[in-house]
């Protein structure tokens, strides 16, 4: 349980505290901004070192200006003789004179878990330090290093190997660690196939793998991977826990990128929050709706199979990011109930259609399944929604056998047809299969005003 001091704040007792050292972005996307973002959405206290500021956006770096050594120290003095910090993050360094003075206040304040991520270009290609730079951040903060994030061409640089795959990776990372650091990240974005990072202890190696994001919005990804670290770090857990969450996080960070801009647009850092945020919204926003629909009488609206109202968070992944009711919709005469309340996860049928959806229209993040008549669809016209068959029949083979695909590609084919995702989508049914029609709306609440007029 928090405690208050005697002024009435909050103890920081139990808060973990991340310093990142770096380059301010004028676009937010990389630097201190996005490390600051990345920060606060894994729970941490964010506070930064300015070490150069640019002038950048998504077409590239127009200008940079390197802060005098001694502010850079004047900063470094503030924040660690008043606050400390649990863990420091350090990107863009600029110069060979802000590296030594970074280095040299870090171990006069006993800093042990330091991130370096070894920031020598941009992604446009404008470079962030010189090589007396270079050589002062080999020399000077390698040895202090807790952990170095390189991605492929720093590695190569660093190491002065080339890099083509897993094998080569893991020898610059045996180089880079004769440098002085306790563990090596090599990032293997730069990888043809999905992205493979090689972590390295000096005696054996570990990969962490993860499926590749097709998306150009690539902005701050390096930045934001080792803050993601360096904050897991500074909340006490393990190294390789600490790679792992932080690769999901940016996982989901690079799904929902943010395509801002004229040119390569940021990552999303607020993703994975706002998920989080959401899940107590979904559910209380699903059981009103249900309310709704049992003081209607809607019985007939049941088909034989039951019926399901799902609701999916924003940056919805997976059928454990959509809530539905366990056991379904039953009819009871006229009206309806369920048998327990909703939860996430319940239902992979109606999740499936509500995914299908949300991959179309992120904004579609509800459904649920009613009776097919052709009066009903008449109905659903007459009142001005858009409405769309498709054929269960033509189903490919492969996807019959698993529980949901036969609906989510029909939903996908209609969708891909229309260019849009309709009101309703329905089905004549099939050998072994009941007709329905599928309601899909922004939230519940709207599905509900649609069987009310029903």
């Amino acid at each position: 349980m928090e405690t208050q001091d005697l002024r009435g704040g909050v103890s920081d007792k139990n808060m973990f505290k991340v310093l990142t050292i770096g380059g301010s972005d004028s676009s937010g996307g990389a630097g201190i901004q996005a490390d600051i973002k990345t920060i606060l959405s894994l729970g941490g206290y964010g506070m930064s070192v300015v070490t150069g500021v640019t002038a950048q956006n998504t077409l590239g770096v127009q200008g940079l200006m390197a802060v005098e050594p001694d502010f850079v120290r004047l900063q470094l003095e503030s924040v660690l003789s008043d606050i400390g910090a649990d863990c420091v993050k350090t990107g863009m360094m600029v110069n060979a004179e802000i590296v030594k003075v970074v280095s040299e206040r870090l171990s006069r304040y006993g800093i042990d878990k330091i991130v370096v991520d070894p920031v020598l270009t941009s992604k446009s290609g404008a470079t962030l330090l010189d090589d007396e730079g270079r050589d002062a951040l080999v020399e000077c903060l390698f040895p202090k290093a807790y952990l170095v994030t390189p991605n492929i061409p720093e590695a190569e640089i660093l190491s002065g190997l080339p890099v083509n795959g897993i094998r080569d990776m893991i020898r610059a990372a045996k180089e880079i660690l004769s440098m002085g650091p306790k563990y090596v990240l090599v990032k293997g974005g730069h990888l043809g196939d999905n992205p493979i990072d090689v972590l390295h202890d000096g005696s054996q190696h570990y990969e962490f793998s993860i499926q590749r994001v097709r998306t150009r919005h690539t902005h701050g990804t390096g930045c934001t991977l080792a803050s993601a670290v360096a904050t897991l770090l500074a909340k006490g857990l393990p190294l390789l826990e600490c790679i792992d969450k932080a690769k999901r996080y940016l996982y989901r960070a690079l799904r929902f990128s943010l395509g801002i801009g004229r040119g390569i647009g940021p990552t999303n850092h607020f993703a994975s929050i706002t998920r989080e945020i959401a899940r107590t919204h979904v559910m209380e926003e699903l059981e009103t709706a249900f309310d709704r629909l049992k003081r209607l009488n809607i019985g007939h609206l049941i088909p034989e199979v039951q019926s399901n109202l799902a609701y999916a968070i924003p940056y919805a992944e997976s059928v454990h990011d959509v809530a539905s009711f366990p056991g379904r919709i039953i009819r009871l005469g006229n009206t309806v109930d369920t048998l327990a309340s909703a939860r996430f996860g319940a239902s992979r049928q109606i999740h499936h259609l509500v995914l299908a959806a949300m991959d179309y229209d992120p904004e579609r993040r509800a459904a649920m399944t009613i009776h097919y008549s052709d009066t009903l669809v008449k109905r659903i016209k007459s009142l001005g929604y858009s409405v769309a068959e498709f054929d269960r029949n033509r189903t490919p083979p492969d996807l019959q056998r698993e529980e949901g695909s036969t609906l989510a590609w029909g939903v996908q084919d209609v969708m891909e047809e229309l260019g849009k995702v309709p009101d309703a989508i329905f089905d004549r049914g099939a050998m072994g299969k009941v007709p329905l029609i599928r309601l899909f709306s922004i939230n519940p609440g709207s599905i509900v005003d649609l069987i009310a007029k029903l």
